[in-house]
């Protein structure tokens, strides 16, 4: 039977990067229930690293998680992991004042946003229909993530340092015995002195497996589609566009253009699929805000964000049970704070104190910790 310090369930962006970061350390197991790493959330992921749009506590994560991104270690990556997108918000009629008032915060907080008349609004996106844009700024400050690239040089650096990454292998039970976990597992058991719980929607589903008190840890549907742009549009010069109330947004992908109502439906996990009424909405918002005429969708799918009930990341040993350690909650945002959220994480399992950028960030392990829900 095999033995580990640390058995992490769930080899999506969440595990690999505490593995990534755990690993030199400590000898770790991931066990992830696809026969491929990040399948669900992870590789579905519009892939957007942004500075501002989440909770003060999530915008000082994605701060420590950008000098991770610019300058990975030695090794890590052969491309580069973050490139400038750019983010252009639009208004239609009656929204002219909400923009106003996001490009003077934004300005008040030292962004170097760009406020933009509809007509330079549709120099940087020329598909925009003039007559639906009435208010336009840009923010520099978005770019796109190679997410398989960060997550195999997760992969790569956490098998180096020895960890070993099993697929096809899903938890089914897992009890204490002798102070430590014996798991078992879909492929054998094992045994490890920690579980860290990084299952993404399946959060929960693990805890009760290892009978611990659940973190009411939700998954969420979003959909997205893609279209074929026109052939004289340079869909790769395009930016981010998102609609100012975050109704809608739209961006290039993979040669084409994605498009997501930014819908957020309550689901059990699951390979969720996208709903006919939200691929339609997403279709519609498309030819609101746009000239295109849309015949044909390329592509359609749905992928899971799940939230704690304050819609903070959960970290930290489990109320009723500190050998439980959790990592899940990351909802939308997993991608872009996972450096961060692998230090904290690692630094608290290990028990050594986290770089001086956590302090100077004022990050406090508390607010993320199962404890806030006692």
């Amino acid at each position: 039977m095999q033995t580990y310090d640390v058995a992490i369930v769930g080899g999506g962006i969440a595990g690999l990067s505490l593995a990534h970061f755990l690993a030199p350390s400590r000898t770790v197991v991931v066990l992830e229930r696809e026969t491929a790493h990040g399948y669900h959330s992870t590789g579905r992921s519009a892939a957007e690293f942004t500075l501002r749009d989440n909770a003060p506590e999530v915008n000082a994560l994605a701060r420590i998680s950008r000098a991770f991104m610019e300058n990975p270690p030695a090794g890590f990556a052969t491309v580069p992991l973050l490139t400038a997108r750019g983010s252009l918000w639009i208004g239609p009629a009656g929204k002219e004042e909400t923009i106003a008032q996001a490009r003077r915060k934004a300005e008040a907080d030292g962004v170097a946003v760009v406020a933009l008349t509809v007509e330079e609004a549709l120099q940087r996106a020329p598909f925009l229909d003039p007559d639906y844009v009435t208010a336009a700024y840009f923010d520099p400050d978005y770019w796109d993530i190679d997410v398989d690239a960060l997550l195999q040089g997760y992969a790569r650096s956490a098998r180096r340092a020895g960890a070993e990454l099993v697929t096809g292998t899903e938890l089914l039970a897992a009890r204490q015995e002798d102070g430590r976990w014996k798991v078992e597992t879909s492929t054998g058991t094992i045994t490890a002195d920690i579980i860290v719980n990084a299952s993404g929607g399946w959060a929960d589903t693990v805890a009760e497996r290892c009978g611990v008190v659940s973190a009411g840890i939700v998954p969420h549907r979003r959909t997205a589609i893609t279209v074929d742009l026109p052939a004289d549009i340079d869909v790769a010069a395009l930016p981010e566009i998102n609609e100012i109330d975050e109704t809608y947004y739209f961006k290039p992908d993979a040669g084409r253009l994605l498009a997501s109502p930014a819908d957020e439906t309550p689901c059990e996990p699951a390979d969720v699929q996208p709903e006919e009424l939200d691929i339609a909405y997403a279709a519609h918002y498309l030819e609101e805000a746009t000239n295109l005429k849309i015949g044909r969708i390329a592509s359609s799918w749905a992928g899971m964000r799940s939230f704690a009930a304050d819609r903070l990341p959960v970290v930290g040993p489990a109320r009723d049970n500190p050998s439980f350690f959790w990592l899940a909650g990351q909802g939308g945002y997993g991608i872009l704070t996972s450096p961060a959220l692998g230090q904290l994480a690692a630094g608290l399992i290990i028990g050594q104190p986290l770089p001086d950028v956590f302090a100077r960030e004022r990050i406090d392990p508390n607010a993320f910790s199962p404890d806030r829900f006692g």
